[in-house]
């Protein structure tokens, strides 16, 4: 039988995670760096304005970021909950807002 070069798999993701989580993924090997602000430790990740497709509501201002606005993702390292919760409760932030906040 000859050889097949097609994926099996669909390219939404073999995993059949949605975006969003595919985007967190890829993140987590991205340009992901750690900041300590107001006592605690934070992960924080840059999305480029091609990168960011929703609206968001900026925790430091109350603003949205629209799609297509350059922004940062961030959330705790060291949480007591644990990793998991740490990444559900991750915040999008303007880049001014998160360095003033």
């Amino acid at each position: 039988m000859p050889r097949s070069n097609r994926p099996r798999n669909p390219r939404v993701g073999a995993d059949g995670a949605d975006g969003e989580e595919r985007d967190l993924g890829s993140s987590l090997h991205g340009n992901l760096s750690t900041e300590t602000k107001r006592g605690a430790r934070w992960n924080v990740h840059p999305v480029s304005s091609r990168a960011a497709t929703k609206n968001y509501l900026c925790p430091g201002c109350s603003l949205t970021i629209a799609p297509g606005v350059a922004h940062v993702v961030a959330w705790r390292d060291d949480g007591l909950m644990g990793a998991a919760d740490d990444l559900a409760s991750r915040r999008h932030w303007h880049p001014h807002c998160w360095k003033i906040g």
